[in-house]
């Protein structure tokens, strides 16, 4: 897993001038504070890769996070998968950071190997075991993947693992059921998502997972958290602290995104720049 920030750390050496991408021409009034983005699950192929890109060129940023999950290494190590796009967002990635984004990695459970790497910049990249955002009013948001609040993954991890399996089944059999939507005219639907939405242990664990990841960040001092890792886009006061999860980029293709008054807002990206979409205004919070 080396490879992947060993090519990260130049992937433009003994390349043409011409090579080099074009400058951002996104108008002034798309551009954002900061932008939290997990779970893209880079090296599988539930990933998408194409989205993302397409998010990225009409959303520039001064802040950008990547709150976890970014490279499957658990995927990786069964079987290579890392076609063309996966390759474009690293590098749109890394050039965002040469065009003066601060950029920050915060490794999640998929990506573990990077752990060993916090403390380390990679092409201008910042790895990091968490973070601190501090919004455009002030208020400090803890950011952080989350998976040490799951008691699966610390406890019995052979159970995520078989899970994850399970998890990467249930996504093939979503792009097949999905391809047909698309050749009916129908909109892109979540399997996964309606899965988990009708059993009641699982919504049971979300809100135990919400619960415990606010709870931390009211004890250390902080106004808000920022999270990924259950792939549950989200952004409500828990007990006075306000918990936001940027969602993922296999299922809902969501982020956390920061104005520049201070207002956060849960995108989905529908793939058509004009027309983001937001959640209702009961979910947009200035902080």
């Amino acid at each position: 897993m080396r490879t992947v920030f060993d090519a990260m750390a130049n992937p433009w050496q003994g390349m043409p001038a011409s090579a080099f991408p074009a400058q951002d021409d996104t108008p002034a009034a798309q551009r954002l504070r900061a932008i939290f983005i997990s779970d893209i699950h880079l090296g599988t192929a539930g990933c998408q890769a194409d989205a993302l890109l397409d998010f990225l060129k009409h959303h520039p940023s001064d802040y950008l996070y990547l709150v976890g999950d970014i490279v499957d290494g658990w995927q990786l190590r069964r079987r290579w998968f890392w076609p063309q796009a996966h390759n474009d967002i690293v590098q749109k990635l890394l050039r965002r950071a040469r065009k003066g984004c601060k950029v920050i990695f915060i490794p999640g459970n998929h990506d573990e190997f990077a752990r060993g790497f916090i403390g380390h910049q990679f092409g201008g990249i910042e790895v990091q075991d968490e973070a601190i955002h501090t919004t455009a009013t002030g208020r400090t948001l803890w950011v952080t993947h989350g998976d040490y609040f799951d008691g699966v993954i610390q406890c019995a991890k052979w159970l995520a693992f078989l899970g994850d399996n399970l998890y990467e089944f249930t996504l093939r059999l979503n792009r097949h059921l999905n391809r047909l939507r698309a050749h009916l005219g129908l909109p892109y639907w979540s399997l996964s998502a309606y899965l988990k939405h009708k059993v009641k242990k699982a919504l049971n664990y979300v809100t135990d997972f919400e619960v415990a990841v606010a709870h931390e960040a009211r004890t250390r001092g902080h106004d808000g958290v920022v999270c990924g890792h259950i792939h549950r886009a989200e952004m409500r006061d828990i007990n006075g602290t306000l918990y936001c999860n940027d969602g993922d980029w296999v299922e809902s293709r969501s982020a956390l995104v920061e104005h520049f008054d201070g207002q956060l807002e849960l995108l989905y990206w529908s793939g058509a720049p004009q027309q983001p979409l937001a959640l209702p205004l009961a979910q947009e919070v200035t902080v």
